[in-house]
C-alpha cells in the first residue's frame, strides 16, 4: 500500500486532536493531555522514514510508562463522534491498529485478522470482539485500498490476429 502522508493530513490531526503539531526534524510531535495528569500522552509521526530496507510512514505513542510504535501505517480514520483517531497497518491479510484518544488514551490491536471487521461481532468471544468491533471503523479504507490493489492493469484495445 503506497499512502502519502501530507500537510493535510496534520491540520486533520491537529483538529481531531485539539493541539497543534510540532515540526521536529523528521516528524511531527502531538502532546496530548486531559484534565487528569494520568491521561497524558504524545504522538510523533514520521510520514516516511527508512524502516529496515524500505520506506515507510511510523507512528509512535509515548505514555508516562509505555511507548507503542506502528511501523509501516497504511492510512488513518478520524471520529469526531468517538473523539479519537485510528492509525493502521496491513500485512499478509492481518491488521495492527493504534488507536488514540482526544483525551489521552491510547489503544493496540495487532495481528488481527481481517475478516473479523466484516464479520458477525456477536459469534466471537469477549476477549476478542473489541478488536473487530474498534477496528471495524477502517474497513472502509482497506476495502478501497484493496479494490485498487487487485485491479487489473488496463491494456490497450489491440486486435488479436488470427494465422489461418
Amino acid at each position: 500500500m503506497s499512502f502519502s502522508f501530507k500537510i493535510t493530513d496534520i491540520r486533520r490531526l491537529e483538529k481531531a486532536f485539539g493541539v497543534e503539531a510540532k515540526l521536529r526534524d523528521n516528524n511531527y510531535r502531538f502532546e496530548i493531555a486531559s484534565a487528569d495528569p494520568v491521561r497524558r500522552l504524545a504522538v510523533e509521526i514520521y510520514p516516511s522514514i527508512p524502516i529496515g530496507k524500505e520506506k515507510g510512514m511510523l507512528v509512535s505513542v509515548y505514555t508516562l510508562n509505555t511507548h507503542l510504535q506502528l511501523q509501516f501505517c497504511s492510512g488513518y480514520v478520524v471520529s469526531d463522534m468517538l473523539g479519537e483517531v485510528t492509525f493502521i497497518a496491513e500485512h499478509n491479510g492481518k491488521l495492527s491498529g493504534l488507536i488514540v484518544e482526544k483525551e489521552g488514551g491510547c489503544s493496540l490491536y495487532a495481528n488481527v485478522d481481517r475478516d473479523l471487521l466484516s464479520g458477525d461481532f456477536t459469534q466471537l468471544g469477549p476477549e476478542v470482539m473489541l478488536s473487530g468491533i474498534s477496528l471495524s471503523l477502517t474497513d472502509g479504507i482497506l476495502t478501497s485500498k484493496a479494490e485498487v490493489r487487485t485491479r487489473k492493469p488496463r491494456t490497450k484495445n489491440k486486435k488479436k490476429v488470427r494465422s489461418r
